[in-house]
């Protein structure tokens, strides 16, 4: 099956370059491209991507707010961040916008492709050195011992974790782990109640500092569970 992308990037050089690299792709077809995020949310409802591909910084409307409506209106649609900026607070806030990817510009367009591969599988995906930055971001943030995952959180609840920080909604969960949507949904309530992390992005960084998950492969072991 062909996977349909749309791309929004204000800088025509890197617009079209990526534009022929993802068309050199057999199983990939560039459906949309876009200058700012109006231009795309213009574009979405005619065009129907499967993936949506967002600079972050774009004028008009940005990456996070563009990924945002897109979650709201179109959910069907997988967002990507593309983006110069590492820094843990962009990282967030696109995750919290509802992207299922990021991946620095500087990376290979390697990174890409895996990234589609993997907001595909319903997986999220970060690049290596975007996921590094907030391993590190959240071990300078001195977490208590006595917060630390394989202490304070059940295993059912840790199994819990890694699916929600790899991307997974709470009806897969439930289907992954043999239990009700309820339940999980309380097992969700409890680990942010014993870490005080109330927020996707904060489980999802967590999660990786504590070694729970590797979100940069976390499309292979997705494919080995399905």
């Amino acid at each position: 099956m062909t996977t349909r992308i749309a791309i929004a990037d204000d800088h025509e050089i890197f617009l079209q370059g990526l534009r022929r690299l993802i068309d050199e792709q057999s199983n990939l077809e560039v459906v949309a491209l876009a200058r700012n995020g109006l231009e795309l949310l213009a574009l979405v409802p005619e065009t129907r991507p499967h993936v949506a591909l967002l600079d972050l910084m774009m004028p008009r409307l940005n990456g996070i707010e563009t990924a945002r409506r897109i979650t709201a209106d179109y959910p069907e649609v997988k967002t990507i961040c593309l983006s110069m900026h590492s820094a843990p607070r962009f990282v967030e806030e696109a995750l919290e916008a509802g992207v299922s990817g990021y991946v620095l510009k500087e990376c290979a367009f390697d990174d890409v492709l895996r990234a589609i591969q993997a907001v595909r599988a319903d997986q999220t995906f970060l690049c290596p050195a975007v996921a590094g930055v907030l391993v590190e971001a959240w071990r300078t943030s001195r977490l208590r011992p006595d917060l630390r995952a394989f202490s304070v959180l059940t295993d059912r609840e840790r199994e819990v974790l890694q699916l929600l920080a790899e991307g997974f909604s709470t009806k897969q969960i439930a289907g992954r782990l043999n239990l009700s949507a309820k339940t999980v949904g309380t097992h969700r309530e409890n680990i942010m109640a014993k870490t005080g992390i109330q927020s996707i992005a904060g489980l999802t960084r967590y999660a990786i500092a504590e070694g729970l998950t590797d979100l940069t492969i976390s499309q292979t072991r997705g494919e080995a569970t399905s």
